[in-house]
């Protein structure tokens, strides 16, 4: 470091002038200068174009950078760091994150950047990559945003160090404020205005094109209400209308949710849309907060199936015993699947911060539009005009090229020619000047007529323009006409659904459903169902019967209850009734297709099956059943409500139940039929009751290699009838079957416990077995393997006869439910 030299003279002393400012007049001025840079420079959208400075510079320095919608992607960070260095005097990250906002299509109702990589989710739940991986381009509805700018159309002013000109307001061939909304927060005041159709929002501002004192109700029918891009409903239209009427109003957005059966067992609610800036993540991330401080109910999982093909799909999976629809009340009570939006509608105009009805913001539009339309038109007229100003001097010329050649040689330099052309054909400099520029290659007689061809053309557009220009009817016309033309180009279908009111409230269902009397069903294909109510079914023959329409098994009980389902291997499980899935109350015998499979509720092994459904009332006289190896035995009721398992008899081995039936009075007759054609029936009062662990006692003696293929219990007061079908062994499992007979179950006498019985069909020849056997009351219904309706013989009154073959093989037979 120089020393400074001590013969050097000492340094001027300074002199002190210290103000004093009261520290509240400072505070003011400096609080007043930042308050008004932020709501002019930073936070409000300008009510022309709708953007805030921001946006306005990412658009304009994208249009200065030549990108196009159909020219290659570039790095959005090179677009960030033009901005930055050229125009936006402010950090990279608020630059990006309003490049991100523009790009995504959950945010604006018409894009105005088009992305090429992650730029985020819906609710923010996945944030967009680094502006180093992202790419982006300008979308076709950009370039509506900055056409004709370089037409003299809107006022440029210069940039924050002077090196640059930017412009004041894009040129905006559209509402954009309107049709994309806007949010900010200034000092003092905030903005929040929500997205509309680009096509409502066309046809109110042409409207008010030809009807300029059109009043608010006259608008609001082509402009009911915001269109959000993320679709949902928008419930009650009151603060709407306050909003478009002073700037200010609310509404409450809700999702778009549907019940529907979303598993065998469970109904659920089904989400597709969601308010506008919510994302899956919260909704998901509220409800796991609201179930564990057990404030919401009813809720058994959620499962976010989102998915490129299919769009946003939330599964709210409904708990058994909950009524989804006053679930789905709940959420849109406690979860953001209903949320309010508040509308103020807060922009500059001129500078100045103003809350703008819907005419307002119209009309501050059309008004730039007007200007931006009258100016284009003005730069295009001078334009031509100093166009046909050129080319009517270089047809005089051309009308004697000769002379033009002739003094432009005799000239001693450009200034004498050009001088002594002025003279001699009375041309302005300018004329002269392009004349002289003009190549001889130019002055042909072809060019000439070019010249003639494009005078007349600028002279109609001149015209044209100037008509325009002197009529505000036909600029007006001009405008309303581009914008039509916007709107049917860019125009999309509204996708938020307006609602006067929300309707009744869901809230008035129950919670969870009631205890209701039912009738649980298995169909003769192993689907259980339960009825809507206790009734039984109306007609109990239709003329067109349905597929899987023979219901082996019903039992009455209540929607809250349990019933038992014992199986082949000696097995009753426990089963809640809650969780079957509910039939239609319209139809008088409906099918049960609509039914849930046996394996859906019970864990059976290989070879199990289910052979009835049961009450677990202990005060009935007990469960009957019979076996293979023709053992019988009446089950004490006795079903204690802590195992959810019980065995009803000991099994041989080997051995299984064919057929078993709760028993109402303790009067009904006991029906073996056997594979040899026999048929036993006796009183169940014959059969002592056991317990659940006995093995049972000798139900009916069979002949040397059969065994019983049906157990039936028949009330003997009722009209039954027995159908046995007849087969050869070599076909057991096969699956045809020959003939079939169906008698009169009063044909039968009553014999004793454990007797062979009686002869039931007598086989034909190629036959030597049954292979299905049922006993009933009538009408009698049988079906296929698949459940399909198969068509019974007629009665045959002959207790011994042979049968009739059949069209169709049985394979499941019931009465009436």
């Amino acid at each position: 470091m120089a020393r400074r030299s001590s013969s050097a003279p000492p340094p001027e002393e300074i002199e002190e002038r210290i103000l004093d400012v009261d520290v509240v007049d400072e505070m003011q001025g400096s609080f007043l200068e930042y308050a008004y840079s932020v709501i002019y420079s930073r936070a409000l959208p300008d009510a022309r174009d709708g953007l805030k400075p921001v946006h306005r510079r990412i658009l304009h320095q994208m249009n200065e950078m030549g990108l196009r919608p159909d020219r290659p992607y570039v790095k959005c960070a090179r677009v960030v760091g033009e901005v930055m260095g050229r125009l936006h005097p402010h950090g990279d990250s608020a630059i990006y994150d309003a490049l991100v906002r523009m790009a995504q299509p959950f945010s604006m109702r018409l894009p105005l950047v088009d992305g090429h990589g992650n730029f985020g989710s819906l609710g923010n739940d996945d944030p967009p990559a680094a502006m180093r991986y992202t790419e982006c381009r300008p979308a076709p509805a950009a370039t509506l945003m900055v056409e004709s700018i370089d037409e003299d159309t809107v006022d440029f002013t210069a940039n924050y160090d002077g090196s640059e000109q930017e412009p004041v307001a894009l040129p905006s061939a559209f509402p954009n404020l309107l049709v994309n909304g806007a949010s900010g927060i200034a000092v003092g005041m905030a903005t929040n205005m929500p997205p509309h159709n680009l096509g409502e929002v066309v046809a109110a501002a042409r409207h008010l094109i030809r009807h300029p004192g059109a009043d608010l109700e006259t608008l609001m029918r082509h402009v009911p209400g915001p269109d959000l891009p993320t679709g949902g409903r928008i419930v009650g239209l009151d603060g709407v209308r306050d909003a478009y009427e002073t700037g200010r109003g609310s509404f409450k957005i809700r999702a778009t949710a549907t019940v529907e059966q979303v598993s065998a067992r469970r109904k659920g609610i089904v989400v597709t849309e969601l308010p506008f800036t919510v994302g899956p993540e919260k909704i998901r991330a509220k409800v796991k907060d609201l179930i564990g401080a057990k404030r919401l109910q009813g809720i058994a999982d959620l499962k976010d199936l989102t998915d490129r093909e299919h769009g946003l799909r939330l599964v709210f999976e409904v708990k058994n015993g909950f009524n989804p629809e006053a679930v789905l009340e709940q959420l849109y009570k406690l979860t953001p699947l209903e949320e309010t939006f508040g509308i103020n509608n807060v922009a500059l105009v001129d500078g100045q911060p103003l809350t703008l009805g819907l005419k307002e913001l119209l009309e501050v539009f059309l008004d730039h539009r007007f200007t931006v339309v009258r100016r284009r038109s003005e730069f295009r007229r001078t334009k031509r005009r100093d166009r046909l100003h050129l080319v009517e001097g270089l047809l005089v010329a051309l009308l004697d090229i000769d002379e033009v050649i002739r003094i432009i040689r005799a000239s001693e330099n450009a200034a004498q020619a050009k001088e002594r052309l002025i003279g001699h054909f009375a041309l302005s400099e300018i004329q002269t000047q392009y004349i002289l520029d003009t190549p001889l290659r130019r002055l042909t007689k072809f060019d000439r007529l070019e010249l003639e061809a494009e005078r007349d053309r600028l002279t109609a557009e001149i015209a044209e323009l100037t008509r325009i220009l002197e009529s505000d009817a036909e600029l007006r016309k001009l405008v309303s006409g581009e914008l039509s033309a916007v709107a049917k180009k860019y125009g999309s279908a509204r996708r938020t659904m307006l609602l006067e009111a929300g309707g009744e409230p869901a809230a008035a269902v129950p919670l969870e459903v009631s205890d209701d009397p039912c009738r649980v069903l298995m169909s003769s294909t192993g689907l259980l169902a339960r009825t809507a109510n206790g009734d039984p079914f109306g007609d109990p023959a239709p003329a067109k019967r349905a597929k899987h329409d023979v219901v082996v098994s019903a039992v009455p009980t209540t929607s809250r209850a349990h019933i038992g389902a014992v199986t082949s291997a000696g097995r009753l499980l426990r089963m809640p009734v809650i969780d079957l899935p509910v039939l239609p109350e319209t139809a008088a015998r409906p099918s049960l297709a609509g039914g849930a499979a046996v394996a859906e509720f019970l864990s059976l092994a290989d070879d199990e099956q289910v052979v009835c459904l049961t009450t677990l009332d202990e005060s009935s006289p007990g469960l009957a059943l019979g076996t293979a190896q023709g053992v019988v035995k009446r089950v004490v009721p006795d079903y204690p409500a802590n195992k959810e398992e019980l065995e009803v008899v000991s099994l041989r081995d080997s051995d299984r139940i064919v057929g078993a039936a709760e028993l109402r009075t303790g009067e009904e007759d006991l029906v073996f039929v056997t594979s040899d054609a026999q048929l036993l029936r006796y009183p169940a009062g014959q059969v002592r009751p056991q317990g659940r662990a006995a093995g049972g006692m000798a139900g009916v003696k069979l002949g040397a290699g059969a065994e019983v293929v049906a157990f039936h219990v028949v009330d003997p007061a009722a009209e039954a009838a027995v159908l046995t079908v007849a087969g050869s062994s070599g076909a057991l499992d096969g699956a045809w079957v020959q003939t079939a007979k169906l008698t009169p179950f009063d044909q039968f006498p009553r014999k004793g416990r454990a007797t062979g019985g009686v002869r039931c069909q007598r086989f034909l020849k190629g036959e030597d077995r049954l292979t299905f056997a049922w006993t009933g009351p009538v009408p009698a219904r049988a079906a296929g393997r698949t459940g399909a309706p198969v068509e019974l013989p007629e009665p045959d009154p002959r207790r011994d006869g042979s049968g009739t073959p059949l069209t169709k093989p049985v394979a499941a037979v019931a009465g009436p439910v």
